[in-house]
């Protein structure tokens, strides 16, 4: 199954993975100042998100990233990661290290993370008003949890529209189907590595960003103070600005 995709502009490649309350749009803000910047851009929907349908059956999302690389001839890419699309990011660095040449992490998540009862309690109110049939309120749960204070409306409005179209489309499939796990030992992925967290994110991802650089074998991690979990969304174009200025720092084709 090939995932949705978009690519433009020429140079190193660097490929976008969205957040899993999001879709690829959460990179509108950024597109145009990373392919002026001499990048070539990529970036997908996971299945189930935006406009890549829901899985058909077991899947790999690390392994569906690495099936888009070679579909485009792309041998060795920069990865950003948001959140989920961090996760998948260090899976694919660790795994096949030859493919990546440098990571960007906002805010992301971590394989074989156990979750704090905190993060489980949000977990189990949104599978809650998901079954109750509150979509509405499941949506509006995301977008409270995962914007910071300093988030404006059309921000909320745009995390509230991905968040609707993701639970639209995978409630939809007539059988849930899982990714299959993966063990991974992420001192294997060697790639230079700058991690960032938001200084109002939950807990667990702060901690996890400020962990990564003891357990990768080449990161460095910096908090972005104004940021909750999704800066990419939340300020626009200074995110764009700390991209660019990240990769600039750490991909060196």
């Amino acid at each position: 199954m090939m995932i949705t995709y978009e690519e433009a502009g020429s140079g190193p490649a660097v490929v976008l993975l969205h957040s899993s309350v999001c879709d690829r749009r959460m990179w509108d803000g950024q597109w145009k100042a990373l392919q002026e910047s001499g990048y070539r851009v990529v970036r997908c929907d996971f299945r189930g998100f935006g406009q890549t349908a829901a899985p058909d059956g077991p899947y790999s999302p690390w392994a569906d990233v690495q099936e888009l690389l070679d579909a485009l001839g792309i041998e060795r890419a920069a990865l950003v990661g948001s959140s989920f699309g961090g996760r998948v990011a260090l899976q694919l660095a660790a795994l096949r290290p030859d493919r990546v040449g440098a990571m960007v992490l906002l805010c992301p998540a971590r394989p074989g993370h156990e979750p704090s009862a905190e993060l489980e309690a949000l977990d189990e109110q949104e599978i809650g008003l998901i079954e109750s049939g509150d979509l509405d309120g499941a949506v509006e749960l995301n977008v409270r949890t995962w914007l910071g204070p300093e988030a404006d409306a059309q921000a909320r409005a745009k995390v509230r529209q991905m968040q609707r179209h993701a639970f639209d489309v995978q409630l939809a499939a007539e059988e849930e189907f899982g990714s299959i796990p993966v063990e991974v030992d992420l001192r294997d992925a060697v790639a230079p590595t700058l991690v960032f967290s938001g200084g109002h994110d939950l807990q667990d991802f702060r901690h996890i960003a400020a962990g990564l650089p003891e357990v990768l074998p080449n990161a460095e991690h910096r908090e972005v103070p104004w940021a909750g979990h999704l800066p990419s969304v939340e300020r626009p174009e200074e995110t764009a600005e700390l991209l660019v200025a990240a990769l600039n720092e750490v991909w060196k084709p």
